[in-house]
Order: structure tokens, then sequence, then C-alpha cells
């Protein structure tokens, strides 16, 4: 029986009890398939007039960003005009390009509710000869989604590519797999045959050749035909993938294939060139 490799979301505290475990970049693994930053935020519940998620405009190039909520509710805001309560189950992919300036807050009547937060975001990388593309933002709300129930049992929703026979709407730029699956209790999935495979266990327990896995662990799929099968407990798990990609730089919120296009971002950043986000100028995330 082969080892199967896996990595450890590193637990990262953002105050007021907001939890972010990010699985990717990692020491041991840059990339899955064009995947470069997988991160898993919440749960956390938040009482009516604390502040939640409330990240201040930042700028990014050359990657393209997929945020998607469990739970929840964030108020995305860019340097293209864009302003849209992102809700549960739709996906908002954000295409840096050239560059474009964002923020995440959430909206004022919102604020003054108890509510919790739940999600993932993650940015796949672009081909070179897209990454200098105009910026663009594509929303595509939770009914457009497709989803089936796999063999009667596991719930399945295809954020973006294709697998178990259907297709998202959602716009790629390389073969890119993006899989939600809500795993009953001591039930099976077959797996989705793509070039590089990525299961997160979001919550639950998986168990694969042998091995368990656990909340919080991202298991990298090296053979085809391997299932996964969920234990005593309902399992949620995101698959990430698609076809591998050359050698990416990454840098605070910035991803290339220059290195001198990152250096020159990051003095565009400091200079004060990217693009504002309207509405939302008060503020902005200083160059660490």
């Amino acid at each position: 029986m082969t080892e199967l490799t896996h990595l450890t979301a590193k637990n990262s505290d953002l105050g007021d009890g907001f939890t972010v475990r990010r699985s990717l970049p990692s020491r041991h693994r840059k990339t899955i398939g064009p995947w470069i930053f997988f991160d898993h935020f919440g749960p956390v519940q938040f009482k009516a007039g604390q502040i939640g998620i409330n990240v201040r405009p930042h700028p990014h190039i050359n990657l393209a960003t997929v945020t998607y909520l469990f739970e929840g509710e964030i108020l995305h805001r860019d340097s293209l005009g864009n302003e849209l309560a992102i809700q549960p189950g739709a996906i908002n992919l954000m295409v840096a390009g050239k560059g474009i300036t964002h923020s995440e807050r959430e909206r004022e009547t919102y604020r003054q509710t108890p509510r919790r937060l739940h999600g993932l975001q993650l940015w796949h990388v672009l081909p070179e000869d897209d990454e200098e593309c105009d910026p663009a933002f594509y929303h595509h709300p939770k009914a457009s989604i497709p989803e089936t129930l796999w063999q009667d049992t596991v719930a399945l929703r295809v954020l973006m590519g294709s697998a178990y026979g259907l297709t998202s709407p959602v716009k790629t730029f390389y073969e890119t797999l993006y899989v939600e699956a809500n795993l009953p209790p001591q039930s099976a999935l077959d797996l989705p045959i793509v070039q590089e495979l990525g299961i997160y266990v979001v919550s639950g327990q998986v168990i694969c050749n042998g091995q368990v896995f656990s909340e919080g662990d991202m298991l990298i799929i090296e053979a085809p035909d391997m299932r996964i099968q969920s234990l005593q407990s309902a399992t949620q798990i995101a698959m990430i993938g698609g076809e591998s990609v050359g050698r990416r730089y990454i840098d605070w919120n910035f991803v290339s294939s220059r290195k001198s296009r990152i250096e020159d971002a990051k003095a565009q950043w400091q200079a004060g060139r990217f693009p504002a986000v309207l509405h939302d100028t008060q503020e902005f995330i200083p160059l660490p």
C-alpha cells in the first residue's frame, strides 16, 4: 500500500476569533493543477454589531480568485466598479490580469445581526499569454451551478470544470477542477481522473488507501481510479485540481511567472498607482 501525501493546513488567527487555515502554498507543495492558494475560513459566529470580515482594499496581478461560501455573506467591491454581496453556493471569479484592487467587508445592515461565516478562498494562476489580460469579474448564482446526487448517495456540485457528467458554466483558463461533495456517514465516492488532484476535508473524516484524513487535511491523489469513504459522521470535502502548470512565483498578493513583474507590482502599489476600489477609498492594506 502506497503512503499518500497530504498537507496539513496552517492555522492563522486574524483576530476576533476569525481563523484561516491555509493549505496552499506550502513548503511541501506549491500548486495542485493551476491552484496556488487555498484558504479555509471559519466557521465563526459573530455577535450583532461585532466586526466580522473586514479586509481593506488590496491588489492582485496575474491570477484569478474564487470565493465560495458555505455560510454567511461577504461584500465584494473592486476597482472595476463591481459591488456585490456574495452569498452561499454562488461562485465569484475575479480575474486580476494586469492588475485589480478589491476589498472584502460586510454590509452595515448585515453587520447589525448575529451571523456566521464559513467558506473557502482559492487563487489559480493564469496562462502566461493571459497574465496581462484585462481584469474582469464573473458572478454565478447558486442556481446556475450544476449539482447531482451521485449513486443516490453523495451530493455533488461541480463548481468549475467537468466531472461526474456535469460541466460548470464558470470560465476556466486551463483544464481546471473544483468540486464540492457532501458524503453521508459510511458512504463512498469514486474520484475524478485529472492530471493533478487534491482532496480537502472541510469537515468529518475520510479514508483513502487505508489511511484516515481529518478536517484540515489536504490529500494529494497521485494515482487514478481511487475512491474515498466517509467514516461514522457526515463529511464535506472540496476537490481541486487540473493540468500541471509551469513555475509560478508568489509574494504577498501577487502571483506571476516572472519575478520582475512581481517587483514592479510591489512598486506600483507602494506608489499608489493601482486603480482604486469604487466606494472604498479611505483605507488600504500597505505593502508588507
